[in-house]
């Protein structure tokens, strides 16, 4: 349960700063001419309307508001919902103007499960078959995306997607001074798409390993992103948000929280708490 209240913690806590930093095309588009709009499934389903100034607003700071509401821990069902509402509705928006990003599938996911999970405290070290279900769904989900990416590379390019210049072109076109220069040595953006690819289709395997190298497949994948994202700025944010639910977190925020104790200026809040009576633990 405390690894859902940290997980809900940063999940909530990014949909704040993707909203008002990262992701924000879905601003724009509130003054673009309906005529543009082409409703994806969802929106023909759900039968909804074109971006507005006034909807788009509506639903980015109802993210921000009750994204924050949130992060206190209170109502998790009603808030968390909430948030998942607003967010899903304003990247519906984004993307019903232009291309669709895959990295955010997984975030969806995140978002519509662990509100279910109900009341967890960042103490709380019961099982809980709710708490069990949304982190694995999530896990699954952002697992799907490296495979099903693998998988979308040889249905559309085939076999050969493996020895073609895609990032010799990503380079050419969003290469920075840390990766232009393998431009001039390409054997080495040929053979990173074949690990590419095999990391790619081998990423299940995650599934299989024990605790220990599975923290160590993670660090693997972030520090592909890292590189990725030197070389030719490309970031999965939310993706990696979700790669978190395969970490110990209530390990890492009982860490933290130890440290700030043994800080100068966590005894002096504790002093200061004592003296005013006992406080509750923070929930989320």
């Amino acid at each position: 349960m405390a690894r859902v209240a940290v997980l809900r913690w940063l999940v909530f806590a990014f949909v704040i700063v993707d909203v008002l930093l990262l992701h924000t095309s879905g601003w724009y588009h509130g003054f673009a001419d309906p005529v543009w709009y082409e409703p994806l499934v969802m929106g023909e389903v759900l039968h909804l309307p074109a971006a507005s100034v006034l909807l788009v607003e509506t639903l980015k700071w109802g993210c921000v508001i009750a994204a924050l509401a949130a992060m206190s821990g209170r109502a998790p069902r009603l808030l968390g919902w909430t948030v998942a509402v607003c967010w899903i509705w304003y990247q519906y928006i984004a993307f019903s103007y232009g291309k669709v990003d895959h990295d955010r599938a997984d975030f969806v996911v995140a978002l519509a499960l662990l509100p279910t999970v109900g009341i967890a405290h960042l103490s709380d070290r019961r099982r809980s078959e709710a708490a069990g279900f949304a982190l694995r769904a999530v896990q699954l989900a952002a697992i799907a995306t490296y495979f099903l990416s693998a998988w979308a590379k040889l249905r559309f390019g085939g076999v050969e997607w493996v020895n073609s210049a895609t990032m010799v072109r990503a380079v050419v076109r969003r290469g920075t001074p840390w990766a232009e220069w393998l431009l001039e040595i390409p054997w080495t953006l040929h053979w990173a798409q074949w690990g590419l690819m095999v990391a790619e289709l081998t990423a299940p395997v995650i599934f299989l390993l024990s605790e220990r190298w599975r923290r160590r497949a993670v660090a693997a994948w972030f520090g592909f992103h890292a590189v990725t994202y030197a070389a030719i700025t490309i970031a999965f944010w939310p993706h990696l948000v979700m790669m978190l639910a395969f970490l110990p977190l209530e390990e890492y925020a009982d860490r933290l929280r130890a440290r700030w104790a043994a800080s100068r200026p966590g005894r002096w809040w504790s002093q200061r708490g004592t003296s005013r009576g006992p406080r509750r633990l923070p929930v989320s």
